[in-house]
């Protein structure tokens, strides 16, 4: 059975959907009878079914009998994707979608060297692999800022600073691994998403002066809040700070401040560790120096590129996420070979993309 021979109309696709449904509780419920075997329910691929069927149907018993169909998401809602099978098959892949393309099957995170130096001869050094990480489509990056830290510890090859791309960090994240791993995060950070700071106008936090020590905040009108105490935030610590209403109800810029015809102005804060490690952080992003070195984070698209050209990265050969992570690991390995093969051969390497643009040659247009 595949797309192709299905029926044409959604109405009987719908009806065939519903008898496949009706065809595997039968099944299911013979098989966990009080006559049946006891071993029958214990096979793999029964229990992998009866997970599918528990995902993909909806079964009620009411006056009118059973009835059994297809799930809906509006209506009966489905698994979460972390949960959610995609396949009787290979049953540890998920479906996962990532800047508007989706997949189904893994993720693979790649840290690679990418300040070799140079050899006695004046040659560059190659930039090697020094670790791989496979996880589910549906594990987010910055859950795995911390893992590949770990791993990069045991094997005493953490660096000084890191360049990620901006889905692995967080500010929390950016004071964690630089107490625990020593490594500083080169990464930029997601912009403040208040109102205020997307509009571009108007006081945001920092314009704020914030003094931990005191518990003060001083607004750009001169004004000091009234309250400041300690909360939690979606099960993180958080600061809360309030300003009185009889200050901002009469202040004239208060328009640049709150939209709230009424009420005052809160402010939540991280606590001050985190909060002083982002501002940091987001003022030297903002910075030519900054730019300029994260520009060598770009070097680890062309790792993904020879990957999937050279090894086949972007499709499994196997099924389960442990033999998934072992062709990982080999084709790493093999990446590895091909550039120390090159750099001992002294084979250049390759160029990346460049436009149709770029490579056209301009020296006889004067």
């Amino acid at each position: 059975m595949d797309s192709w021979r299905l029926p044409d109309s959604d109405t009987k696709r719908a009806a065939l959907a519903a008898q496949y449904g009706r065809d595997g509780y039968a099944l299911l419920d013979a098989i966990y009878a009080p006559g049946a075997p006891g071993w029958l329910g214990e096979l793999p691929a029964v229990d992998t079914l009866r997970q599918i069927w528990i995902q993909q149907y909806y079964r009620t018993i009411g006056a009118g009998g059973q009835v059994i169909a297809r799930r809906e998401t509006d209506v009966h809602g489905l698994p979460p994707g972390r949960f959610l099978l995609i396949s009787p098959y290979d049953l540890d892949a998920r479906y996962s979608i990532k800047r508007g393309h989706g997949w189904a099957g893994y993720k693979v995170h790649f840290t690679e060297s990418c300040d070799g130096g140079q050899d006695a001869a004046g040659c560059d050094l190659p930039n090697l692999i020094t670790n791989v990480a496979t996880t589910e489509a549906t594990v987010p990056d910055a859950s795995m800022t911390e893992p590949i830290h770990q791993q990069l510890q045991v094997k005493d090859l953490l660096p000084a600073r890191h360049l990620l791309d901006s889905g692995y960090p967080s500010a929390p994240l950016l004071v964690c691994i630089r107490r625990d791993f020593g490594v500083q995060l080169v990464t930029p950070l997601l912009a403040d998403q208040s109102a205020q700071a997307k509009a571009g106008a108007g006081y945001d936090k920092t314009s704020f002066v914030i003094d931990f020590d005191t518990h003060q905040a001083t607004c750009p009108q001169g004004a000091v809040n009234s309250t400041w105490h300690d909360s939690v935030q979606n099960g993180r610590p958080a600061i809360v700070v309030t300003f009185a209403a009889s200050t901002c109800r009469p202040c004239p810029v208060r328009t640049d401040c709150t939209k709230a015809a009424t009420s005052r102005r809160h402010l939540t804060l991280q606590p001050r560790e985190i909060h002083e490690a982002q501002a940091t952080a987001r003022a030297e992003q903002t910075t030519q120096q900054w730019k300029n070195e994260y520009k060598t984070r770009a070097g680890v698209e062309g790792t993904m590129h020879q990957a999937v050209t050279a090894t086949g990265t972007r499709h499994a050969r196997y099924l389960g996420i442990d033999k998934t992570r072992l062709e990982h690991n080999l084709a790493a390995a093999a990446i590895n070979l091909i550039r120390l093969d090159a750099y001992l051969t002294g084979k250049p390497l390759d160029r990346g993309r460049t436009t149709h643009l770029a490579r056209l040659d301009f020296t006889l247009a004067a």
